[in-house]
């Protein structure tokens, strides 16, 4: 019978290939014995602490992600097995662009080029490369996707393209625009003969129905949980929000065209990129188009919220790789064109302001755990609030059952985290509460479900309805650090 698809084969690694998987573990180790300190991961744990105990996303705790990361950090349970599985999963997402390389240069020193800059980008601290976000983990079924397509008119994998896009966008919804690229390449190679146009059709339709049906399931998952409107707010509307409010609250106030402008324009610009690709497209390599037409997309995504965070630039990096192996290797004429996108995608980055860590910050903390282990001194290599959360989770934890509940008022996803607690009310972060609940709403869920303790911290501007809420039910037990915790007596 027929293979329909044959899966790359990873008993045959190249030695160059295996020292760059090597290199991708390596890097990462530091990552390994960082604490409990960084807010989304720490926001993903806790919902990972509520699957474990049967709670359903988005009704009983929430974020405002896709589901897929919040199972994976289930799976993990702490910080040191969510950077494992990270590690090898981007070990096996390196292997995979490679063998989507080889399929797509022509010259072996290309793919080795893009694949080892695609190795470093995605390891190094810069772009927070270290941390378990989902940017990273939706890497693997996006390149799956494009691997499958890549010359191939088969319908089968047009619908298992479709399948890992949407495995993609369940991590992280940006990522469906990487569909747009499939699409459009499928247009760029489009006859005028009604054999092509019928296959793309044909493809296309496939291609939206494999995209389609993990949505559906996840869809009709959470309705049978009874939480289908929570699931389509939290996961997807809400996300909408996020588009230009760095901006600030002002922009809510003006027209349309003004407070949507700048995205406009940014579509604008992908657009005509995209047509200028298709005019000019039989002067240019297919890798070329490919590079191109994609960091385009992928630029849009990262800057649809227009914050600054440098973990939404490696969705660029499989795009940015490939033009740099393009750059690095390629002994045409597109060697200076190439210039082009990459000095976009130079000049995004500066206008925006985004943010990026440094690696040297990243061995210097690793040094310090070396010299003087799991110390004070390593702690506050973090922040200075990471000794502090921890103190708190270990006093919660020696003075409360598993399955009691506390409320931090404050920045609060650490300690949950760290105490294997859960909050009496969905929210597990303060702005959570500021952003999608109001202070009434939980001064109410807190009468009703008085949790078992209530820790409030220094630098957090309690409300006063919280306070005298809690003088009336609580008694002040302990202070450490800057934060006060008081027991719930009129249990």
């Amino acid at each position: 019978m027929k293979r329909i698809f044959r899966l790359p084969s990873v008993t045959l690694l190249p030695y160059w290939l295996i020292v760059v998987i090597v290199f991708v573990f390596i890097v990462r180790i530091p990552s390994f014995v960082e604490p409990f300190y960084y807010g989304d991961e720490m926001i993903y744990l806790d919902l990972g602490e509520g699957v474990r105990r049967g709670m359903t996303l988005y009704k009983d705790v929430h974020d405002n992600k896709p589901p897929l990361l919040y199972y994976l950090a289930a799976i993990a349970g702490n910080v040191f097995t969510f950077r494992v599985i990270l590690a090898l999963w981007m070990m096996a997402t390196t292997i995979l662009f490679w063998h989507f390389c080889r399929a797509l240069f022509k010259s072996n020193r290309s793919a080795i080029a893009s694949t080892v800059c695609f190795a470093v980008l995605t390891s190094l601290p810069f772009f927070e490369g270290h941390i378990a976000n989902a940017e990273l983990f939706m890497i693997a079924p996006t390149v799956g996707a494009f691997y499958l397509i890549w010359k191939n008119n088969s319908l089968v994998r047009a619908f298992a393209a479709g399948v890992l896009i949407a495995i993609a966008a369940l991590f992280k919804i940006p990522s469906i625009f990487d569909a747009g690229v499939i699409v459009g390449l499928w247009i760029f190679a489009l006859q005028p003969n009604k054999k092509s146009i019928r296959l793309f059709l044909t493809k296309s339709i496939c291609f939206g129905l494999g995209i389609a049906l993990p949505m559906t399931i996840t869809f009709v998952w959470y309705a049978l949980k009874g939480s289908f409107s929570e699931y389509l707010t939290a996961a997807f509307l809400q996300n909408f929000g996020y588009v230009n409010t760095w901006r600030g609250q002002a922009t809510a106030q003006v027209p349309f065209l003004v407070k949507n402008g700048p995205i406009l324009l940014r579509g604008i610009v992908v657009l005509a990129i995209g047509i200028v690709l298709f005019f000019t497209k039989r002067r240019r390599s297919t890798v070329f188009v490919l590079g191109c037409l994609w960091v385009a997309t992928s630029l849009f995504a990262a800057t649809l919220s227009e914050r600054p965070y440098p973990h939404y630039f490696v969705q660029l990096l499989p795009s940015f790789s490939l033009l740099l192996g393009l750059l690095f290797t390629d002994e045409t004429k597109e060697q200076a064109l190439v210039i082009f996108p990459l000095t976009l995608l130079f000049f995004v980055p500066v206008y925006f302001g985004f943010w990026n860590y440094s690696t040297s910050h990243y061995v210097r903390r690793f040094q310090t755990y070396v010299n003087s282990g799991f110390s004070l001194e390593y702690l506050n290599e973090f922040g200075d609030h990471t000794n502090r959360n921890y103190e708190v989770a270990n006093y919660i934890k020696t003075r409360t059952g598993i399955n009691d509940r506390v409320f931090v008022w404050g920045d609060s996803s650490a300690i949950y985290a760290l105490s294997n607690r859960l909050p009496p009310i969905k929210y597990v972060a303060d702005y959570h509460i500021r952003d999608f609940s109001s202070v009434e709403e939980t001064l109410s869920a807190l009468r009703k479900a008085p949790p078992a303790m209530v820790v409030i911290l220094s630098e957090a501007a309690l409300p006063e309805e919280l306070l005298s809420f809690t003088e009336e039910m609580y008694t002040e037990i302990h202070r450490m650090n800057g934060a006060a915790v008081w027991y719930n007596t009129k249990q």
